[in-house]
């Protein structure tokens, strides 16, 4: 079916923002417990912690461009990406509640069993995100579409991020505590999983279009697709910022907010709540701003937001979650902008070469985005090993100096704020509006 111009429907667009559950569930849990699972329940010292965590997640720079190649020339009843939807979904659930099942206690076991649910969230992930391409031509649907995405990409961050540390406390911590939480996540995860699957059943699948012969092919259109570059660049600088904050939350509520029963939980609440609000405000300023510099505005709220939490040792806890409350506004603006000026950048190639390949062009996004994500942990456990942040094995984190103490700090705050705002230095010569896209689709024609 060829895309459409008009509005998809409603049922439409809640049915592929389902699918959030899954991506906001895997991309929001490990980067907030896997860290201190493994320094403070497995015993596992902070740096070698880091690497456990980044090494399965940076096979994906090279298994989601392989995963969007398969999907690029997949023919079926269901589409070329719904198949994808189903099975690797409910793969990434299953494995999940593994990575915590902890028959041993070892750093290595979870890192092998994390190794395989990164490559089965690849096979989720990069068919879902390739789909807005195809579901619609719309330049401004496609804002839409992600506004949808992203306020529930909200509500999974605020589930799974918030809910999981309460799971593991009220099943006692430790061992027993986090196998508890990986169920209660995989629940979610098969929850998105069906949304996802059986709300896009009616959606458009696209033109059916011959898509470069070789992945070294392809991958050299996309590394000629500027405007994709620009912006890839940016969003795997921003997911390392934004990783890296994620990781320190734990830590933050622990041992500057001096609550670790329950300030990772608030934490979360004020970073995702105020995010729900402001997605319609988002989509007007995207409407009348344009895209490119709706996402510069979104990430200097994020960036300034992150910084003034770094007062937060003079600051009473209430203004600590009202800036993480800003914090959350400028996220949602990042990820409604990122996403939605990805379909455009693949709608560029297609009216430029005429070739079906939106699954590589994500696959890579993916991979980007997906090894951000692990670098931002990596980052904090080194900020931490570099303060003699000392690990524990009993389940509860020990006494830290005040040196280790500065550097969780200054890990949760300052160095995100800096990453978010130096990567907006990628996007310079990024001219990938409207009409420019309308200017390539009549030269195509």
């Amino acid at each position: 079916m060829d895309h459409p111009s008009e509005s998809l429907p409603g049922r439409v667009r809640v049915g592929y923002a389902l699918g959030s559950l899954v991506t906001g569930a895997f991309g929001t849990v490990p980067g907030l417990l896997l860290l201190p699972y493994l320094t403070d329940t497995l015993g596992v010292a902070a740096g070698i912690a880091g690497l456990l965590v980044l090494a399965p997640k940076a096979w994906d720079v090279l298994i989601n461009p392989v995963a969007g190649r398969i999907s690029d020339r997949t023919r079926t009843r269901w589409g070329a990406r719904r198949p994808f939807l189903l099975g690797a979904g409910i793969a990434v659930a299953f494995l999940f509640a593994a990575i915590f099942a902890a028959p041993v206690r070892s750093g290595v076991y979870v890192a092998l069993v994390f190794l395989a649910t990164a490559t089965a969230y690849a096979f989720y992930q990069v068919p879902y995100v390739a789909m807005p391409a195809e579901m619609t031509d719309d330049y401004a649907e496609r804002t839409r579409l992600m506004t949808w995405r992203v306020a529930l990409l909200a509500v999974a961050i605020l589930i799974s991020g918030a809910l999981a540390p309460v799971v593991t406390k009220q099943f006692g911590d430790g061992i027993p505590g986090h196998r508890a939480m990986g169920v209660f996540v995989a629940v979610l995860i098969l929850i998105g999983t069906a949304g996802s699957f059986l709300g896009t059943r009616s959606a458009p699948t696209g033109r059916v279009l011959e898509s470069e012969p070789s992945l070294g092919r392809q991958l050299r259109t996309a590394r000629e697709n500027r405007a994709f570059t620009r912006l890839l660049v940016c969003f795997i600088v921003q997911a390392a910022g934004i990783a890296t904050m994620l990781a320190g939350v734990s830590f933050f509520a622990t041992q500057i907010l001096r609550d670790p029963d329950t300030g990772a939980t608030v934490l979360f609440a004020c970073f995702v709540g105020p995010a729900l609000l402001v997605m319609p405000v988002w989509s007007r300023f995207g409407a009348r701003f344009g895209k490119l510099r709706a996402y510069v505005a979104a990430s200097l709220v994020f960036a300034a937001g992150a910084a003034l939490i770094g007062l937060a040792q003079f600051l009473p806890a209430a203004a600590v979650y009202v800036l993480t409350g800003l914090v959350g506004v400028g996220y949602a603006g990042q990820q409604v902008f990122g996403l939605a000026m990805l379909p455009d950048c693949i709608a560029a190639d297609t009216a430029r070469t005429g070739r079906r390949q939106a699954g590589v062009f994500t696959g890579l996004w993916t991979a980007g985005e997906t090894f951000g994500l692990a670098l931002g942990p990596g980052v904090f456990a080194l900020v931490l090993a570099a303060f003699g942040y000392v690990s524990s094995d009993s389940g509860t984190a020990a006494t830290q100096t005040d040196t280790a103490r500065l550097g969780v700090l200054l890990g949760f705050t300052v160095v995100p704020a800096v990453v978010v705002a130096l990567a907006l230095f990628a996007l310079r010569g990024y001219d990938l509006d409207e009409r420019r896209l309308e200017e390539l689709e009549l030269e195509a024609a």
